[in-house]
């Protein structure tokens, strides 16, 4: 992968940061062990924090900093939102989004009166078991 090719899967607002990071992976992972190295060189809590970072990024144990997975998807999320240039298209995206939206919309309230509909089973089983009992009580002090 050259230079050119890492940098144009990155956002064109990508921040330094990001750059930095993307630079770090395509070189490999030596190339962040070098940087955490230098990092506790030139003041330790650069290089804990990048010692930090590589294990919670999983950079430390995977079989390598190849970051194109990731990439892609946040690349390919990205460019889903933005126009195609096709107005036919853009319009057939726009209505499916929307009609994703209302189905989710919709289940979600479903999932809503489902929850609602069992916690009313629930507390209606509740209050028969709580009157069968009191009758049951009422009935063993009227024996006694």
């Amino acid at each position: 992968m050259t230079t050119a090719a890492y940098q144009s899967t990155l956002p064109a607002n990508a921040g330094w940061l990001t750059r930095t990071e993307a630079w770090l992976d395509h070189k490999g992972k030596a190339a962040w062990i070098a940087a955490m190295v230098l990092g506790f060189i030139i003041f330790w809590p650069v290089g804990a924090a990048l010692l930090a970072y590589m294990i919670w990024s999983k950079r430390m144990f995977g079989k390598g900093c190849n970051r194109t997975a990731r990439t892609t998807s946040r690349h390919t999320a990205w460019s889903a939102m933005k126009p195609s240039g096709n107005s036919a298209f853009d319009a057939y995206k726009a209505d499916t989004l929307q009609r994703l939206q209302n189905e989710q919309e919709a289940f979600e309230a479903f999932l809503e009166r489902l929850r609602e509909a069992k916690d009313k089973t629930e507390f209606d089983q509740f209050m028969e078991d709580r009157e069968k009992r009191a009758a049951e009580m009422a009935k063993d002090t009227e024996a006694a």
